[in-house]
């Protein structure tokens, strides 16, 4: 949550920044205002760009990838029924895993009955 934030804020700062500089050389233009220097060097802006740029690509590659092989984990997947009391267990895939059916590792797809649970437990 705290990256979320840091990242809103450095965009907001990052657009003040541009629409100031525009304005001041709108000013200068029109012969209003003596031109300053620069705040912020522009080679440092480009890269301080370039590298924010870098650390959110690594970000979301890194997301992608923590979410795949998560999804790639195996798990012991029980279905049983409300009503007589009875289990049956399969092994599937987290991420073949859906609302009311799952994929087992052979191939089958299991579609639960309205009074049939799903219990989800990490495989040993």
């Amino acid at each position: 949550m705290f990256w979320k934030l840091l990242l809103t804020s450095a965009v907001i700062l990052g657009a003040y920044l541009v629409i100031r500089a525009r304005m001041q050389r709108a000013r200068e233009a029109q012969g209003v205002a003596q031109p300053r220097p620069p705040l912020v060097p522009r080679g440092t802006m480009r890269i301080a760009a370039y590298v924010l740029l870098s650390l959110m690509v690594a970000g979301s590659a890194l997301l992608l990838l923590r979410n795949w092989d998560v999804d790639r984990d195996l798990v012991n997947v029980k279905v049983v029924n409300a009503n007589t009391g009875g289990v049956v267990s399969y092994r599937a895939r987290r991420g073949e895993i859906g609302e009311r059916r799952f994929t087992t590792l052979d191939g089958r797809e299991v579609r639960l009955a309205e009074v049939e649970r799903m219990v989800v437990e990490p495989a040993p």
